[in-house]
């Protein structure tokens, strides 16, 4: 009888851990590796993440670049002005004193003027490159926040599945010391015995392989948020998804603007708008200088201005290399551009069936499956009580109890990571981030 207790309590402890599957219980003094002394929310991972992920902030760093760009180019004019100074001494033929010397100095400025429209077109591609550097950006962060949370549901299921598993341990354990008690007194055979030490040893070892799991996926996620070295973190929040209020069409119109595209039209933009940066420079630039000066032949004072205009004959050199660079960059752009539209509506149209699928798994699994099973453990116990079952059936039942609140767990992860794929796929921002 006092086996058929601990069993019926191992039953009752399993429906427990079924209803309240979702709340973690925050218990870091168990392990023997430092951890956080505050459990880690997801806001405050997301939060770590994006000021010291090397990442994202290498990808910001970008920023700089493009916004000088653009100041370079919102200039009034791209080439800088030019100061000339020229000063000169010589003789001067003269019939009374053929020695008489000259002096003259000069001093001008010269200008380089664009006449094909180059500013414009460099001002264009500037923008349109600060532009996709920014959607790269918050690209880059949607992505870094999803693999956060993916690696932060990670820790959350393991740290669930533990304690599912060491309540079964702890049980199986009572339950193998009251059946080597039995065994002892000749009550039960030594078959019993056996198969409970078995089941002892099984479920603590069951134990230390999630334990280690655990610490690897502690430590993936403390390097993802660039944690001390030896900071392990402990994490509190919900296992089960936010409830989702969207449907396909809404996904597949949100993937068609996510950032990543966004960032690919400007991409386009720019490199058309430098294209025609190339083919302009085609066209000559215009120098024109603008000098004054004074000369003293004979000591006498002599005002001298001139004004200049150069203009370069293109003859040999007409700038196919920066064209075709340009040519090349727009085509790669637009392929990629193509290739990203396409596999983005594609990754999301699979994520949602696998989506569909899973929620209506866990549905099953915790309506009709789970209940079906404790039914069976029940009538189980109550069939060893009476002796129409060995303890072999009751453990093999119990068994079965426990790969169903397994199963659960692990349908209930899949789902929430799937989730997340999805509306990161999607480039879909939810109404609220409290998950």
């Amino acid at each position: 009888m006092q086996m058929v207790t601990i069993l019926f309590n191992l039953s009752v402890g399993m429906r427990l851990t079924r209803r309240y599957i979702i709340l973690p219980i925050l218990f870091a003094s168990l392990y023997s590796f430092p951890a956080l002394s505050v459990p880690l929310t997801l806001e405050h991972a997301w939060e770590q993440a994006e000021q010291a992920n090397p990442v994202l902030r290498a990808t910001q760093a970008n920023l700089a670049a493009a916004q000088g760009e653009l100041t370079d180019a919102n200039a009034l004019l791209w080439n800088n002005p030019q100061i000339s100074t020229e000063w000169s001494k010589g003789t001067l033929p003269q019939t009374a004193n053929p020695t008489r010397s000259n002096r003259g100095q000069m001093i001008g400025l010269v200008q380089t003027f664009e006449i094909a429209g180059q500013q414009g077109k460099r001002r264009s591609a500037a923008e349109q490159s600060l532009a996709a550097t920014q959607e790269i950006i918050a690209e880059t962060r949607r992505q870094l926040r999803a693999e956060v949370e993916q690696q932060f549901v990670r820790v959350l299921s393991l740290q669930l599945r533990i304690q599912i598993e060491e309540r079964a341990l702890h049980l199986i354990e009572e339950a193998a010391t009251a059946v080597g008690k039995r065994v002892a007194a000749g009550e039960d055979s030594r078959l019993d015995g056996n198969l409970a030490k078995v089941e002892a040893e099984r479920a603590q070892n069951q134990v230390s392989l999630l334990r280690e799991q655990l610490i690897q996926a502690r430590s993936d996620l403390s390097v993802l948020l660039q944690l001390p070295a030896d900071s392990l973190p402990v994490v509190a929040a919900l296992l089960d998804p936010p409830p989702a209020s969207y449907g396909l069409e809404e996904l597949l119109d949100s993937a068609a603007n996510r950032p990543l595209l966004r960032a690919f039209v400007h991409r386009e933009k720019a490199a058309r708008s430098r294209l025609d940066l190339e083919r302009a420079a085609v066209y000559p630039d215009v120098t024109l200088g603008l000098g004054t000066g004074r000369g003293t032949p004979d000591n006498s004072g002599l005002n001298v201005t001139a004004v200049s205009v150069s203009l370069p004959l293109p003859l040999f050199r007409r700038n196919k290399t920066g064209i075709g660079r340009a040519m090349t960059e727009l085509t790669q752009v637009q392929v990629q551009q193509q290739a990203v539209q396409r596999d983005a509506r594609a990754q999301v149209q699979a994520l949602w069936e696998r989506w569909v699928n899973l929620k209506a798994r866990v549905r099953r699994l915790s309506e009709s499956v789970l209940p079906s099973l404790e039914e069976n453990q029940h009538l189980s116990s109550v069939s060893f009580r009476v002796g129409e079952i060995g303890l072999l059936q009751l453990l093999m039942v119990n068994r079965q109890v426990l790969d169903g609140q397994r199963d659960l767990l692990d349908a209930r992860t899949e789902l929430r990571t799937t989730q997340v794929n999805l509306e990161a796929a999607a480039g879909y921002q939810p109404a609220h981030d409290n998950h």
